[in-house]
């Protein structure tokens, strides 16, 4: 795979073959994402509870080196901007997402690079996949390149949706290839190679609400793919601004170490075992 590195539009690309078209996400998304992550609720709770966990079980440590695989925009490496001790370093398999990354971080490296087959090995402290592994079919693969990539002792940061009762046409249109459950996705990362240090739902608050919507979305096919993709995100900023106000409690409760029992995403701190 080394031998395989082509520069492109500037950027490292270990699996170019791939950094142009492939099936794992839409190429047109990532535009309308630089403009929406920030105003929406969904995105801007789940990153304030990416940062609470990433200070609680590496914010101790003196300095260390931290990787995105999967992302897309750069907005959750924004948000980790602030820890100072964190050396930031973003990874996508699309250079059309590293493209808006760039532009929010210019300072930071991005590289191009297939998930399932990553040049890396005992170099990262953290790694961190945010809605990520569910686009992906080899999810196990990928774990276990992580666990390589990461030093000994080194944490993986996760985020997944939750629940396959859960699906609807949503999921189609963004590409998954699975909701997750707890068990399943905490037994194949202990099988990979991982500790679970904390696990959590999230979108606890919500959830009613949330499974209300899918249930009346269940039997519902898919239409302007574009247009489905987004609506739900370019809601009334009066909701958006409740639903978001709603979440801080999951926030609050997952800072001070309570595990939510339900929600419709699920987030795990796994550490890579010695």
């Amino acid at each position: 795979m080394q031998n395989n590195i082509k520069i492109i539009e500037g950027v490292k690309c270990y699996a170019p073959e791939l950094a142009m078209e492939n099936n794992d996400f839409k190429e047109s998304s990532f535009r309308k994402l630089y403009g929406l992550e920030e105003k929406n609720f969904w995105f801007r709770s789940r990153n304030r509870i990416a940062q609470i966990l990433v200070a609680k079980y590496f914010g101790n440590k003196v300095m260390g080196k931290f990787l995105e695989i999967g992302c897309g925009t750069g907005y959750v490496l924004k948000g980790l901007e602030k820890y100072k001790n964190l050396e930031l370093y973003g990874a996508e398999i699309y250079l059309e997402g590293l493209k808006f990354a760039k532009k929010r971080l210019p300072q930071i490296e991005f590289v191009q690079l297939d998930a399932t087959n990553m040049p890396f090995e005992n170099e990262f402290d953290c790694i961190g996949a945010f809605d990520v592994l569910e686009h992906i079919a080899e999810d196990e693969l990928v774990m276990k390149n992580v666990n390589k990539s990461l030093k000994s002792g080194g944490i993986f940061f996760v985020s997944v949706p939750q629940y396959m009762f859960m699906w609807c046409y949503l999921d189609d249109i963004a590409c998954h290839k699975r909701r997750y459950s707890k068990i399943e996705l905490l037994n194949k990362l202990r099988r990979n190679g991982f500790r679970i240090k904390f696990h959590s739902s999230f979108v606890f608050s919500l959830f009613p609400l949330m499974l209300l919507s899918r249930w009346f979305k269940r039997n519902k096919r898919i239409g302007d793919t574009e247009k489905e993709t987004f609506a739900e995100l370019e809601m009334n900023r009066f909701i958006n601004k409740l639903f978001e106000f709603i979440l801080k409690i999951d926030e609050y409760l997952i800072q001070i170490g309570i595990k939510l029992p339900f929600g419709g995403s699920l987030i795990v701190v796994a550490e890579k075992m010695l």
